[in-house]
């Protein structure tokens, strides 16, 4: 289904721009770092931030730049439990270029939104990129068997839906086949890959070509180049 194809490339951009975005932010607090101001400052509000399930608290910071300049600003971090209480005092870093640019002096009011951008970042990189190894590993496993692995007929069994994987409400087939092996007497099952459509009338005989690993045939590979390509 081409959806999963187009989902791990999504997944792949989204990770590389929300990291990028992490970088960028963390230059920000670098830079702001190397030329901030510290001064203590005062809680004097603690104002309430409300969403569908919960109350946060943010806390107004006052207070006076080196020049003696008023300035007041809202913290961007929010809790419940308040982290702070009116009239507490706080270390406040401030650009002296730009008093408004202010932070309270705690690692996460620093460095919160890079750390959150970058975690989130990180999960949807590695979705998407092992995603794209996975595949990729997965085809060349497969044409190392057709150019290296023994061929063998198996006997066509079934054809069933694979309920551990679901797209738009959908579950793919695959097809399953059984095979003896003459030298041990063991017997293994083999199964297709996800197959996004009834494979059922197109499977016109009894046998089924499997490529095997001749030391494990468990590591193996289905032909199944006889059904048609599905276009959608």
């Amino acid at each position: 289904m081409r959806i999963f194809s187009i989902i791990k490339y999504v997944f792949l951009i989204i990770g590389a721009a929300l990291l990028t975005g992490a970088f960028f932010l963390y230059q920000n607090k670098s830079a702001f770092l190397e030329k901030a101001v510290s001064v203590q400052g005062t809680v004097i509000e603690m104002v309430a931030k409300r969403s569908d399930n919960s109350t946060t608290y943010s806390p107004v910071i006052s207070f006076k730049t080196k020049s003696g300049q008023e300035i007041t600003f809202s913290s961007s971090i929010s809790s419940n439990p308040p982290s702070y209480s009116v009239n507490e005092t706080v270390e406040v870093l401030y650009n002296p270029a730009d008093p408004k640019e202010a932070n309270i002096n705690t690692f996460s009011s620093l460095w919160i939104g890079p750390l959150i951008l970058g975690g989130i970042g990180i999960v949807f990189f590695l979705i998407g990129s092992l995603s794209i190894l996975f595949g990729y590993l997965k085809k060349k496993k497969a044409a190392n068997l057709r150019g290296s692995g023994k061929l063998i007929s198996t006997k066509f069994t079934h054809v069933e839906l694979n309920s551990s994987l679901s797209a738009n409400g959908r579950n793919p087939f695959q097809i399953y086949s059984q095979w003896q092996d003459p030298q041990t007497n063991e017997l293994y099952v083999f199964k297709s890959e996800n197959i996004w459509f009834d494979p059922t009338d197109f499977v016109k005989t009894d046998t089924l070509k499997v490529f095997i690993d001749p030391q494990n045939p468990k590591n193996y590979t289905m032909d199944t180049s006889f059904l048609p390509i599905l276009k959608n």
